[in-house]
């Protein structure tokens, strides 16, 4: 098949790919470029950080499958998939387990000033007995956005010891039920922001999330709590965020995602130091990228085999 990599998967997948299928490779590229390089392809790999736009796509009509190495499509034009019936499919399993082990590096770094111990050792200054801590065990975790992510997050906050709480849509009794099997108590958001020791996010951007945790949210927040954002920037409205953090209601926060992301870009949270920032690498482990790349091979295999049958059937 005729492949364009638009974003950079684990390097032995391209190869693979490479000995199969007829590949180009424009990473993280404009949409200029894009638009020149899709013009004959069949298949779409991506992950964040490329906008696939609907004007991009009209420029390949021989398109048929897009590969989201990942979990969120809002770099994707959805409506425009859909019109014109062609495959999304997303990758997510393997990065979520990532991502939820970057939640808890954030939490422990956070819980134990990590940075600020590092930074004073390394001058020379043995600070034993200032650099106090928390612990995890004992606190309450609350997820905004119990998904697929937010699940694994909550599972390993049970096996830590904390007790987890979490809010997901649709707020149904089967996903209720399918929370508290894993041990996390479906709730509300104002009972997640206001109650909890550690809150993450892990709910997709679009017009209902964006600046879901604003001002006024962030108000709710019981007061020394630590807030993690692993979702998407446009989901914490990060002038809001700057302010609880001075004032102290937040004691801390572990950002990975950010409302203006790439090469240059300052985030508006670098002054602060009860702030730990991440260049969007909650999903970039090499075990995660090499399962991904696993499973984008035998995805476009078995959509090959499915054309060729459909193919057979028709002649």
């Amino acid at each position: 098949m005729r492949i364009l990599i638009a974003s950079s998967i684990y390097p032995d997948a391209i190869e693979r790919l490479r000995e199969e299928h007829d590949v180009v490779c424009a990473f993280n590229a404009k949409e200029d470029v894009l638009k020149d390089v899709i013009v004959d392809r069949e298949v779409i790999i991506l992950r964040s950080g490329v906008q696939i736009t609907a004007e991009v796509m009209a420029c390949a009509p021989d398109l048929k499958l897009l590969l989201r190495a990942g979990s969120g499509f809002d770099n994707i034009d959805v409506d425009y998939v859909n019109k014109r019936g062609l495959h999304l499919v997303r990758i997510p399993g393997p990065g979520a387990k990532a991502v939820a082990e970057m939640s808890f590096t954030f939490m422990l770094a956070l819980a134990r000033n990590l940075l600020e111990a590092d930074h004073l050792t390394r001058q020379g200054r043995w600070a034993k007995q200032q650099l106090t801590g928390e612990l995890l065990t004992g606190k309450r975790l609350g997820i905004v956005g119990a998904g697929n992510i937010g699940t694994q997050v909550g599972k390993l906050g049970v096996a830590w010891g904390m007790e987890v709480i979490g809010c997901v849509e649709p707020a149904t009794p089967e996903e209720a039920a399918r929370l508290k099997a894993e041990g996390i108590r479906m709730t509300d958001i104002e009972e997640v922001l206001s109650t909890s020791d550690f809150i993450t996010l892990h709910v997709p951007l679009n017009e209902f999330t964006h600046n879901l945790i604003n001002a006024q949210e962030l108000a709710m927040v019981k007061p020394g709590a630590y807030l993690i954002n692993l979702a998407r920037g446009g989901v914490v409205n990060e002038q809001a965020l700057h302010a609880a953090l001075s004032e102290g209601r937040l004691a801390g926060a572990g950002v990975d995602v950010h409302e203006n992301e790439g090469e240059g870009k300052v985030s508006p949270l670098a002054e602060l130091p009860n702030v730990i920032l991440t260049p969007h690498i909650g999903a970039g482990t090499i075990d995660s990228q090499r399962e991904i790349g696993d499973i984008v091979i035998n995805t476009i295999r078995d959509f090959e085999a499915e054309l060729a049958n459909e193919l057979t059937a028709v002649s």
